[in-house]
């Protein structure tokens, strides 16, 4: 689910501008908000009688405002968990291909997807990562809570990776206070290629909002790793994990890409 940040992922440019075929702030706030609120009151008890989660520090989500929630990521069930948890609305970004399914499965999973507040967004580098990044900006903007995964994506073997800059462009660009999230153990409830949950009980912890602004601008490559740095170490003192030290990417594809993570550059 593409909370796995589409936004790490794009080149921070703050003067973009929001495209004709991107939602408007108040489609943005009002899009399906009847569904999730229907979606709450039904998936919410299945929801916490599977679960079974330990929910701890709801009370640090503010009630009202834009506000960014970033989590460690181990499961595919973590983009379920946040929002049947949260005291408010979250949105976040997810595969365009999610929504164009057709038949009954693909009706099924376009219903399931929106219900839990998910946006559609095509994913990729270059335009496509950079429309990402601008569409999350402007449902940050709208007053909405927005959720996304700094590290991009599922950690495999347990461990927190390192987070990449695109939450802290946020931030710093929006001024959106940041809500750290530490989940423990949704990689055992659902472990990657499983199709039936176990017996496990999870957990989701609310951190303190953190205030960034003080970092300094998003334009500044510094102000950005130091304010992702500052995300990553709340998560991580939240989820207990141990740190990787790297990013986490997929190993090189091919000469080109592994001589281009040779060259220094930040991972947005």
């Amino acid at each position: 689910m593409a909370l796995e940040a589409d936004t790490s992922e794009a080149a921070a440019d703050p003067a973009s501008e929001p495209d004709d075929d991107v939602e408007t702030s108040a489609d943005i706030r009002h899009t399906n908000r009847g569904l999730y609120t229907l979606a709450r009151f039904t998936m919410s008890p299945l929801a916490r009688l599977l679960f079974r989660p330990r929910v701890i520090g709801r009370h640090n989500v503010p009630k009202r405002g834009p506000v960014i929630i970033a989590s460690n990521h181990l499961s595919f069930i973590d983009s379920v968990a946040i929002p049947m948890v949260s005291p408010r609305r979250v949105r976040f970004l997810a595969k365009s291909s999610y929504f164009d399914g057709t038949g009954a499965r693909g009706g099924f999973q376009r219903l399931f997807f929106s219900s839990v507040g998910a946006i559609p967004v095509v994913r990729g580098a270059g335009s496509a990562a950079q429309a990402a990044l601008d569409q999350s900006r402007r449902i940050i903007e709208s007053g909405e809570a927005f959720a996304l995964y700094p590290e991009g994506t599922r950690s495999l073997d347990g461990r927190l990776y390192k987070g990449r800059t695109g939450a802290a462009w946020l931030a710093l660009t929006t001024g959106a206070p940041v809500v750290p999230v530490g989940l423990k153990r949704t990689n055992d409830f659902l472990p990657v290629g499983a199709k039936i949950p176990r017996n496990v009980r999870i957990t989701i912890e609310f951190g303190k909002p953190l205030d960034l602004r003080h970092l300094g601008s998003a334009d500044s490559g510094k102000a950005r790793r130091q304010a992702t740095d500052e995300i990553m170490s709340a998560i991580q003192s939240l989820s207990g994990q141990e740190l990787a030290g790297s990013y986490n990417e997929a190993p090189p594809s091919g000469t080109v890409e592994r001589v281009r993570r040779l060259i220094p550059h930040e991972r947005r």
